[in-house]
């Protein structure tokens, strides 16, 4: 009889050790079959609200709901078995209050089996911070460039060009490690601020768009796949399936369309019969 070996899911314990250690691999995750070509070799998947968009087409995050987030977890979890899973919480689920936001991030580690949920902002969410993981829910965090609040920003604008700006980026960090965040996304902030803070905080930076001094780094996965024609600036192409793919694609229908489909002997034939 063989012996069943069962994989072990990273904890945040272990998410939190990377701090001025080896850097923390991420990837935003979206469905089961990705996660299972994940698992083996990332340390954390984030299912991000950034799905609106990748996914579902959206222009921003914003229209993303709490259910899309959850079911979207849900497939995250059935394809993953080592890397910790993250759910973003989304526009509106958590902003109104501490005990809202704990109501809503309960349903989704109930619903989805997630270890932990990521909220966006700094000394305005800090409380909120401190009561769900105070209440056994474990926060990420994200500052610097939040998509949620694009309105306010002006769009998807890099964060702390000049160094006036940056005490109050400073304090956010601080502020939500303090309460309690085991982790803090950097997100399009400029480089300089973003080592300063890696420096400056207890907790682990996760970078995208800020620096390779962060502790770990994270990427939209269609983006570093070359599945959106359009990425942002600082993204490194790791392949290019967005054109294979269309390659592949019109060599099928002109195999259907001249009748060549499926272009091998057909499996399907009845066997002849003596």
């Amino acid at each position: 009889m063989s012996a069943v070996v069962e994989t072990k899911r990273v904890t945040v314990p272990e998410i939190r050790a990377h701090k001025n250690a080896k850097p923390v691999v991420c990837l935003t995750c979206y469905h089961a079959h990705t996660a299972r070509l994940l698992d083996n070799h990332v340390d954390l998947m984030l299912v991000g609200d950034s799905l609106g968009m990748v996914m579902h087409g959206m222009d921003n995050t914003l229209g993303v709901t709490l259910d899309m987030m959850i079911t979207h977890g849900k497939a995250v979890m059935r394809g993953s078995r080592h890397a910790l899973v993250v759910v973003d919480m989304p526009f509106g689920s958590y902003e109104e209050s501490p005990q809202v936001a704990f109501r809503n991030a309960a349903r989704v580690i109930q619903e989805t089996g997630c270890t932990a949920v990521k909220m966006e902002g700094g000394k305005r969410i800090a409380e909120t911070v401190r009561y769900l993981s105070e209440r056994g829910i474990p926060v990420m965090g994200h500052i610097g460039l939040t998509p949620q609040m694009i309105q306010v920003m002006g769009g998807f604008k890099t964060q702390g060009r000049t160094e006036a700006e940056w005490p109050a980026i400073e304090a956010d960090a601080k502020a939500v490690a303090e309460a309690g965040a085991f982790a803090i996304v950097l997100e399009g902030m400029a480089e300089p601020l973003a080592v300063k803070i890696t420096r400056e905080i207890q907790v682990p930076t996760i970078g995208i768009g800020a620096s390779a001094e962060c502790d770990g780094q994270i990427l939209v996965m269609e983006d570093m796949l070359g599945l959106n024609p359009n990425p942002p600036k600082f993204v490194r192409r790791y392949a290019n399936l967005g054109p294979d793919i269309e390659t592949a694609v019109k060599a099928y229908a002109k195999d259907v369309r001249e009748r060549a489909f499926p272009g091998k002997e057909n499996v399907y034939s009845m066997k002849k019969t003596a």
